[in-house]
């Protein structure tokens, strides 16, 4: 098709409003060009010695595996520019000639920026409002120290900045196996000190989680005898290879990974996790901790300001992240923080500059009571979440989920958009289900019993478009678009009959492709067969793309626990100019879940010494076949 043609074709598709057509068209990307740098990521099976063999054949120098399976490689060429807007040709062909590469990919840099809105100042325990009573209700950490927990034998890594390792309310908690420096390549995580100190943030977040206890010094962390490691990844070039390297550090020996950064929270930017990254999330989730699972706790987002959404970060919106928004000492909603259906659940920050912030450790051996942000949620998540591992160190990654959905609940928060879901929780955009509880979440922990298998339901509801006789195209399966308002209806079974067949929900994600001529403009709801409607993405003014989203996958916490089967609806509508156009190419539903009824599972502490009898032992995970569900006390 000639580009004239082609052009007239698109103002036509347009000029149907949201029509259902085929594929997008190639070359839509993103509205901020990449910038290539001198670094690629390549997969070769041979291992170590093919991919030396690879390096010296064109030039490259080789630094090491990005995993521990010696598959994927980091590869630099000195000879070639540190940051150029077009990749490098020569080196692409030569790679893609070579039969023993299986892939490759020339990084790019990625654009993360720290959570925070910060100013330093001092200290010390009875400042922290949040976790010592002085507010009602608080996070009931006291309550959970109380029953012994203290964080003991749980590994942390905070992945920022770097890490003040040698802060005396860090140092004797501090874990080398649990840092490393990725920004220059070496074992230290010690953060580069400026003027400015703009590179305070881990060692803050950092101390809210493991700053030691009872030495007369700053505050408590709140698993104050966690070991607390940091991951130097933010202070220099960022690239998809560096993501993944920091994320997969020490799979077996960290526990949890705390991370308060994400894409620009700028109200108009979609981005989110490369093929590395995912990669590590995957292998995170099913390989960490034994097969247990890695426990990614990520901050939400500070683009309130800007009228952001968290379901346009693709950090914050995986099913391997558990998303902690922010609430002020009020209960109320903060000015920056975002609201979006992907986040899990809520603990204390700031608000306006009178409302208390967040006190932790500081720079120089330092201490402030100015830590705040969605930044200083993420980490007092992690720290409870730590307790919550001392509780049961054979909870796995969905296991926690779960329960921080249980343990968490809305107390006095305030909000407009609290709504009752399908089996009977209160759920919202700003808090998910609400402030979590340290007190409850350890003891549901100590009785868990663990989920069965999770399982993926893929329902591909626009994909191929039918003509009908009069030639206008239409969606297969669902009706005619019409503007200002599209809905989808979709009828699914779960997969009901097959081997992975959902009873009760976890994350529901909808995968889109579509154009729109202002996507901020544009909201995006999905609502279950039990009722509950959840906004996928709000307007955000600032959104002035013309692109759409190019495959994007939103994420929905709010349906959880709930029965799949029945009618799915998907809403499209235009929420600004009323001139507004565009066109849905593809829409797949992702059911994640379990055959389990959990709604059957008694509310309170479960016996949890032996698996129902009906369940196979496969049901339960690999580390912990064979033994107690209940752990010894050390």
């Amino acid at each position: 098709m000639r580009p004239a043609r082609t052009a007239l074709w698109l103002r036509l598709a347009v000029a149907l409003g949201l029509a259902l057509v085929g594929p997008l068209p190639v070359g839509w990307s993103s509205a901020r060009a990449p910038i290539y740098v001198s670094s690629w990521a390549v997969r070769v099976s041979q291992g170590y010695r093919e991919a030396e063999r690879l390096a010296r054949k064109f030039g490259f120098v080789n630094l090491g595996q990005i995993f521990p399976d010696g598959q994927y490689y980091h590869l630099r060429h000195r000879g070639v520019v540190q940051r150029s807007l077009t990749p490098h040709w020569g080196h692409r062909l030569r790679l893609k000639k070579d039969p023993k590469v299986q892939w490759f990919e020339q990084q790019t840099l990625r654009r993360r920026v720290k959570r925070s809105v910060v100013v330093p100042t001092d200290p010390w325990f009875p400042k922290q409002w949040y976790m010592n009573n002085k507010v009602q209700p608080d996070l009931n950490i006291l309550q959970a120290w109380s029953q012994g927990l203290s964080g003991q034998g749980v590994v942390v890594s905070v992945l920022d900045d770097g890490i003040e390792k040698d802060h005396p309310d860090l140092w004797a908690n501090y874990d080398p196996l649990a840092s490393y420096d990725f920004n220059d390549y070496d074992p230290d995580p010690q953060p580069r000190y400026t003027p400015s100190d703009e590179n305070r943030h881990g060692t803050r977040c950092a101390g809210e989680v493991a700053a030691i206890a009872n030495n007369g010094f700053c505050g408590t962390g709140v698993a104050y005898n966690a070991r607390i490691g940091g991951v130097r990844m933010l202070d220099g070039t960022i690239t998809d290879v560096i993501e993944a390297q920091s994320l997969s550090l020490q799979p077996q020996h960290i526990h949890i990974y705390s991370a308060s950064w994400g894409p620009e929270d700028d109200g108009r930017t979609v981005d989110g996790p490369g093929i590395l990254t995912r990669e590590a999330f995957r292998r995170g989730v099913t390989k960490g901790r034994g097969g247990l699972g890695t426990l990614f706790v990520w901050a939400s987002g500070n683009g309130g300001l800007h009228y952001d959404n968290c379901n346009c970060d693709g950090y914050t919106n995986s099913i391997h992240t558990l998303s902690v928004g922010s609430t002020t000492r009020h209960g109320r909603v903060p000015w920056y923080s975002e609201a979006c259906a992907s986040t899990l659940t809520t603990t204390y920050s700031s608000g306006v500059a009178a409302d208390p912030q967040i006190v932790t450790t500081d720079l120089h051996h330092q201490c402030t009571d100015k830590h705040t942000g969605t930044s200083a949620s993420a980490p007092l998540a992690a720290g409870m979440i730590a307790l919550a591992l001392e509780a049961n160190p054979f909870l796995t990654w969905r296991d926690m989920q779960h329960l921080v959905v249980r343990a968490s609940r809305p107390a006095q928060l305030q909000a407009e958009d609290w709504r009752t879901n399908g089996v009977g929780r209160q759920v919202s955009h700003h808090y998910g289900y609400g402030l979590l509880d340290a007190r409850l979440l350890v003891d549901m922990a100590r009785t868990w019993l663990p989920t069965r298998p999770q399982q993926k339901c893929a329902i591909r509801v626009v994909h191929t478009p039918t003509r009908p006789a009069g030639g206008a195209l239409t969606p297969h399966a669902a009706p005619s678009p019409i503007l200002p308002l599209m809905r989808v209806r979709k009828n699914v079974s779960a997969c009901a009959g097959r081997a992975n067949y959902i009873r009760s929900l976890e994350h529901v994600q909808v995968q889109l492709s579509l154009s729109y001529s202002r996507r901020g403009d544009l909201e995006i709801s999905l609502t279950s067969p039990m009722g509950t409607r959840s906004t996928l993405v709000a307007i955000r003014p600032l959104d002035v793309s013309g692109q759409g989203y190019n495959n994007w996958i939103f994420m929905s916490t709010h349906f959880w626990d709930e029965d799949p089967q029945g009618l799915w609806t998907l809403g499209l509508e235009n929420k600004g100019y009323y001139f507004n156009t565009g066109t849905l190419y593809r829409y797949t539903l992702l059911l994640y879940g379990t055959a389990e009824d959990m709604t059957a599972r008694p509310s309170g502490p479960q016996n949890a010494t032996a698996p129902p009898t009906s369940w196979a032992t496969s049901a339960w995970p690999t580390a912990l076949q064979g033994t107690s569900a209940t752990p010894s006390r050390q």
